[in-house]
């Protein structure tokens, strides 16, 4: 399970650290891809397995359908860390994110979630600024 947040640099060849706490359930590889929000998201090789299979269950026919896996599988790269708990980050990616020197990790439950800094700032203020709208809007779907 992957929880809590960290801030790591990235260095001048787009490689990041995986947070030491991260790393073991990522042994088996992990792939990264474009996440929603302009981050990253990283996924435990058996997780993308489920995922992947999810997607693949979507209606061809379905133009939405169509463009989120495009979107999702077309920034896709597997990965297995080094030695020193690195992955690369393609350039297309960090592109995406908007990562420069420090980017945060935040561990939510079955993936992480990489951020540039600010845009991370910006979105755990919205969240913070909005947690009761957020629990009573959820309450209200049944969760």
């Amino acid at each position: 399970m992957f929880l809590g947040e960290f801030e790591y640099a990235i260095d001048d060849r787009g490689r990041i650290a995986i947070p030491a706490k991260f790393r073991p359930a990522l042994i088996e590889g992990l792939v990264v891809t474009r996440g929603l929000d302009r981050c990253l998201s990283i996924w435990p090789m058996s997780a993308w397995r489920d995922i992947a299979e999810r997607f693949n269950q979507l209606p061809l026919m379905n133009a939405d359908a169509r463009r989120l896996h495009r979107l999702i599988f077309s920034g896709a790269t597997d990965a297995e860390p080094d030695r020193l708990g690195r992955i690369l980050i393609p350039s297309f990616l960090r592109t995406y994110a908007e990562l420069s020197d420090t980017v945060v990790f935040v561990g939510l439950h079955d993936r992480i979630e990489v951020w540039g800094r600010a845009n991370w700032e910006t979105e755990r203020a919205a969240a913070e600024s909005q947690s009761a709208e957020l629990a009573e809007h959820l309450f209200n779907l049944g969760v």
